[in-house]
């Protein structure tokens, strides 16, 4: 999801504060799926989609027809946070939509915090991803038109289902189920993000030819975290091809300090 306006911005902030201050009485075993749900219902409706997004309509009066429709088929604190998304203003009714999404995967992740598995889930999202790259059936079968919805679900299911937190289960059927737009591996890399922004920590890709310690990848964090001044998150890749030595990608930009990395520099150097 990519929030562009600077009206959509300022009202996900406001969705966002609005979503802090439930989370501690809300039942989240149930508000991230039941969120879910609700963006299914407006992406699928587009009737539904501009009446709750019109801006020429009183927010508050697209609140009180969201609540009617509503009522009783979904947790209050998901109805509560779907009346305040759709009151706010939005620079675009798919950004309305991209709100609720935000809000949803933000739920699980505070589930998941809830749990004590926060780490776990934003862990088990990379894992998952390098496996779809790996896997190019696999990726087809979930990804591609052969399968239908419930086969789909069925695989995710008898993939995951016991082996990773249930937040990680519910994102990544609703990826594969519903990926409005974007690859498997882009959704998960999205909402590997969005858990990762919870703590407000980074995310640095570590590609290593071989597996590190658990005292080389605290010592590795913390030089990160010092040198960018945030918490940073360590997704490790074990890539033979690098020879010697670590390369990390946080955003879009690489240290490399492989073997394999400074030879392509001098091959550059080199050819110019």
């Amino acid at each position: 999801m990519t929030i562009t306006g600077a009206v959509s911005r300022a009202s996900l902030a406001e969705a966002r504060e609005r979503l802090e201050a439930v989370i501690p009485s809300a039942d989240l075993s149930v508000l991230g799926g039941d969120l879910f749900a609700v963006l299914n219902l407006i992406d699928r409706e587009h009737g539904l989609r501009r009446a709750v997004s019109d801006p020429a309509r009183d927010g508050a009066d697209k609140a009180r027809f969201i609540q009617g429709l509503l009522e009783g088929k979904v947790s209050p604190a998901a109805l509560g946070l779907v009346a305040d998304v759709v009151r706010l203003r939005w620079s675009k009714p798919s950004e309305l939509s991209d709100g609720i999404e935000f809000l949803a995967v933000n739920a699980e992740s505070a589930r998941a915090e809830a749990d004590g598995r926060l780490d776990d889930l934003e862990d088990e999202l990379f894992r998952f991803s390098r496996v779809v790259e790996a896997e190019p059936q696999l990726r087809g079968a979930l990804s591609g038109p052969g399968l239908p919805e419930d086969r789909k679900e069925g695989v995710v299911t008898t993939l995951l289902e016991g082996k990773v937190t249930p937040s990680t289960l519910t994102l990544v059927t609703e990826l594969v189920l519903r990926p409005r737009g974007r690859s498997l591996e882009g959704g998960l890399a999205e909402y590997g993000k969005l858990v990762a922004q919870r703590r407000e920590r980074l995310v640095a890709l570590v590609r290593t030819p071989v597996e590190l310690s658990e005292a080389q990848r605290t010592r590795l964090a913390a030089v990160l975290a010092t040198a960018y001044g945030h918490e940073v998150h360590l997704n490790i890749e074990i890539d033979p091809t690098a020879i010697g030595g670590l390369s990390i990608q946080i955003g879009d930009e690489i240290i490399d300090g492989t073997v394999a990395g400074r030879l392509d520099d001098v091959r550059r150097r080199l050819a110019s």
